[in-house]
C-alpha cells in the first residue's frame, strides 16, 4: 500500500513538526513519520521536562531562603514524586497542543518504524519511505521531496555505557523515580551544569569532571569563571582539565568508584550514581540512507545552505546535520527547508547568531563572539561589563549574581556578541539577537527605552557603556 504526498517527513520532533507545519501553510500535503511520540528529544527528553525540573530545584531552592524575604516557613520537605508528577503533566499538556496542531494543518502523523528507500514501484527515484507501523502493517509514503528529521542521541563513552542505574545517560536521568544522594556528572556543558545545579539545589551532593580547562567551554571565558564560582559556593565540587578513566570504574553497593587523570595525577572519584554527558550523536544509521546518495560526513548528514542533501529534493534539518544542536536551530532550520521546497525566500541564520541558552542557577544566553572569538578574527574590540548589582530590579528579586558583557567592533561598531549570566537572562537576550539582525550599534539599543525597574535594563546600559555612557556605572 501506498500514499503519496508533497512533503514527508521523517522525525517528528522541533525540526520536523515545524517544517511540516510550514509546509502545510503554503499549501502542500504533508505527513510525519515518527517513530515514538510527536516533539521528539526536545519535548520527552531534553529541553521540556529537564526545565520542569529546573523550575521545582529552583522553587526549592527560594523556598530554603524565604526567611531573607521575610518570609518564615515551617518543616519543608521535597516531594520528588510530585515534582516529576508536574514534569510530565508540563509535557503532557505540551504534547496534547501538538496532536491538536497536526489536526488544525490536516498533517497526516504515522508511527512506526520509517526507513528511505530507493527506486522502486512506487516512484522512480529514491525518497519514498517505508513505514513499519506499530500494528505490524508496512506502507509505502511517495512525497516530492522528503526532509530527514531524525534528531540525536546521548553519546557513549566507550567502557562507561550507560545502565539506567548506576550508570546514567541524561534520558535515563529524566527517568530517575528517587534522587541519589550524591552524583558524579562526567562533562561540564550545558547538559552537565543544567543537572549539576539542578541536583545541588535538590540537595544531592554533585561533583563534576570536565576534560576541558573549564566549564562550558563554547562560552565567554568570564561567565566560565563566573559559573564555577557561584556553583562552588553552591557546594559543587569541579574538576576541569580531568580525564576520567572508564576502565577503571568499579560498581559498588551503594553506587561506584572511578579513576581520573586530572594535571598529571591520578584522582579517586565516587558518587551514589555517574550522570554521562559528554555531547548528542546524529541518528543516521537504520533509516535507509544507503539506499540514497546523500552524504554523511563525520557520523552528520551533510546539507547545503538550503538544507538540501546530496539529492536536492531531500532535505535534512536539526540535529543530524552537525550544525547547532539546539531545539530553536533545528525549528528555523525546518521552516527554511519548508519555504525552499515551496520556493519561497528563506533566511537561514549563520551559527555564531544563533543564541544560546544554559538554564542552570543563574541562567546564561549569549549570541555572538565571544570577545577572544572577535579577536582571531581580525576584529579591534571595545568592550562593557556591567554586574546585575547595580540594578534596582535585581535587589529587589535578591538575585544580584552575574553580568552582562557587550563586544563590539571599535571602528565599525557592530555589536559582535553579548553574554550574559544571572537571574532569568534567557527571557531577554532576544533583545541582542534582533539587534544583531538589524544591524543595530550598541548606542542604538542602549538609547531604546528600557522600563525601570526590569532586569532588561541591564542590557541598555551595557550597551551604553561601551561608549562610557551608561548611568549605573
Amino acid at each position: 500500500m501506498s500514499q503519496n504526498f508533497d512533503v514527508v517527513v521523517l522525525g517528528g520532533g522541533v525540526g520536523g513538526y515545524s517544517a511540516a507545519i510550514r509546509a502545510a501553510q503554503l499549501g502542500k500535503s504533508v505527513a510525519i513519520v515518527e517513530e515514538d511520540k510527536l516533539g521528539g528529544t526536545c519535548l520527552h527528553r531534553g529541553c521540556i521536562p529537564s526545565k520542569a525540573l529546573l523550575r521545582s530545584a529552583e522553587v526549592y531552592a527560594l523556598m530554603k531562603e524565604s526567611a531573607r524575604f521575610g518570609i518564615e516557613t515551617g518543616e519543608m520537605r521535597l516531594n520528588f514524586p510530585q515534582v516529576l508528577s508536574r514534569k510530565n503533566e508540563v509535557v503532557e499538556s505540551l504534547h496534547t497542543g501538538l496532536q491538536f496542531l497536526m489536526r488544525k494543518h490536516k498533517i497526516q502523523v504515522f508511527y512506526g518504524k520509517g526507513r528511505v528507500i530507493g527506486p522502486s514501484i512506487f516512484s522512480p527515484r529514491s525518497g519514498a519511505v517505508s513505514v513499519e507501523q506499530t500494528d505490524g502493517e508496512i506502507l509505502s509514503l511517495v512525497p516530492e521531496a522528503l526532509i530527514l528529521a531524525t534528531g540525536s542521541r546521548p553519546r557513549v563513552l566507550p567502557g562507561l555505557e550507560p545502565d539506567g542505574v548506576t550508570v546514567l545517560s541524561s534520558d535515563d536521568a529524566l527517568r530517575m523515580e528517587e534522587l541519589p544522594a550524591s552524583m558524579l556528572i562526567i562533562g561540564g556543558g550545558v547538559i552537565g551544569v543544567e543537572w549539576a545545579s539542578m541536583l545541588s539545589d535538590f540537595g544531592v551532593k554533585v561533583t563534576i569532571a570536565e576534560v576541558g580547562p573549564r566549564l562550558v567551554p563554547g562560552e565567554e571565558e568570564e561567565i566560565s569563571r563566573e559559573l564555577e564560582r557561584l556553583l562552588r559556593k553552591r557546594g559543587v565540587t569541579i574538576h576541569t582539565g580531568c580525564t576520567v578513566l572508564p576502565e577503571t570504574c568499579r560498581k559498588q553497593e551503594d553506587g561506584l568508584s572511578i579513576e581520573a587523570e586530572q594535571r598529571g595525577e591520578r584522582i579517586r572519584l565516587e558518587a551514589g550514581a555517574a550522570l554521562v554527558s559528554v555531547g548528542r550523536g546524529a541518528n543516521v544509521e537504520g533509516i535507509g540512507l544507503e539506499n540514497t546518495d546523500v552524504k554523511i560526513e563525520g557520523g552528520y548528514i551533510r546539507v547545503n545552505a538550503s538544507m538540501q542533501t546530496a539529492e536536492h529534493h531531500i532535505y535534512a534539518v536539526g540535529d543530524c546535520t552537525g550544525g547547532v544542536q539546539l531545539a530553536h536551530a533545528a525549528g528555523h532550520e525546518g521552516i527554511a527547508a519548508a519555504e525552499h521546497i515551496c520556493r519561497q525566500e528563506t533566511h537561514r541564520y549563520e551559527p555564531h547568531r544563533i543564541p544560546r541558552c544554559v538554564y542552570s542557577r543563574p541562567e546564561i544566553a549569549s549570541v555572538g563572539w565571544t570577545e577572544a572569538q572577535a579577536k582571531e578574527r581580525g576584529h579591534e574590540v571595545k568592550t562593557s561589563k556591567v554586574h546585575f548589582q547595580a540594578l534596582g530590579k535585581a535587589l529587589v528579586l535578591g538575585e544580584t549574581d552575574g553580568f552582562v558583557k557587550v563586544v563590539a567592533d571599535a571602528s565599525t561598531n557592530d555589536i559582535l556578541g553579548v553574554h550574559m549570566i544571572g537571574a532569568h537572562v534567557t527571557d531577554y537576550i532576544s533583545e541582542a539577537v534582533l539587534a544583531q539582525l538589524l544591524e543595530a550599534a550598541p548606542w542604538e539599543v542602549g538609547t531604546a527605552m528600557h522600563p525601570h525597574p526590569t532586569l532588561s535594563e541591564i542590557l541598555g546600559e551595557a550597551m551604553l557603556a561601551v561608549d562610557g555612557r551608561a548611568i549605573t556605572m
